[in-house]
């Protein structure tokens, strides 16, 4: 396992498309860089992300509402990218783990959070396997926003979670539960909602649901679905 605190400066950074990226796919970074101050409200301040970052993390005004509802607790963050959520949990909670299985991604958040003020000493940053560091992890609530396999999600009618990378929701829903009963989903707004339902109910004992639309700008963008034995 590896820890990293201290920034350092990243060779290249994707701030805005470049021209290659644009002939290659021309829809796809342009979208998300007109959206630039919905992922970032202070992206001009010194945001840095990867291709992979633009399409993947979640809008600040959604991670706002989600942060808010843990206030207080120890949260883990297993998917943490470029540290959209981590920023918002910083905020509020009383502590953050961080983890990505990408270094770069991860001095990425770091720098992130350094734009928006948040103190390190909050965030523990963890260079890492969320899956396989499980078994060591304590936490209050824990925060999945698993990859979805990329923007074309949204061309599938019922999005299911065995679609969810790098192992299907079921497994990585059972893998959170050996930690907390507490998980925040955050998941396409075309899931498979009675797949959400299924996971609350066949927990032992059943967990209480709560399914929210999460909107920006007027437009359903995604679903943050609240497990918990009690209210989170």
């Amino acid at each position: 396992m590896a820890r990293k605190r201290k920034r350092s400066r990243l060779d290249k950074v994707i701030n805005s498309p470049t021209e290659k990226e644009q002939s290659t796919s021309p829809n796809l970074l342009t979208k998300y860089w007109l959206q630039r101050y919905d992922l970032f409200s202070r992206y001009d301040e010194g945001i840095e992300m990867d291709e992979e970052g633009w399409y993947s993390v979640t809008p600040e005004e959604i991670a706002v509402k989600q942060a808010e509802r843990c206030r207080g607790k120890v949260v883990i963050d297993c998917f943490s990218g470029v540290g959209g959520n981590t920023i918002q949990f910083a905020k509020v909670c009383s502590s953050v783990i961080a983890i990505d299985i990408d270094p770069v991604k991860v001095e990425m958040a770091i720098n992130n959070a350094m734009v928006y003020g948040v103190d390190d000493c909050v965030v523990d940053y963890v260079v890492g396997d969320f899956i396989h560091l499980s078994p060591s992890l304590k936490g209050d609530v824990l925060f999945l926003s698993p990859p979805w396999g990329g923007p074309m999600y949204n061309k599938v009618e019922c999005y299911t979670l065995d679609m969810l990378q790098p192992k299907d929701g079921y497994k990585l829903f059972q893998i959170a539960q050996s930690i907390t009963p507490n998980i925040i989903m955050f998941l396409p707004r075309n899931v498979d909602l009675a797949q959400l339902e299924e996971l609350a109910w066949l927990s032992s004992p059943p967990l209480t649901l709560e399914i929210e639309e999460n909107c920006v700008g007027g437009k359903i963008k995604a679903i943050t679905a609240y497990f918990s034995c009690s209210a989170v």
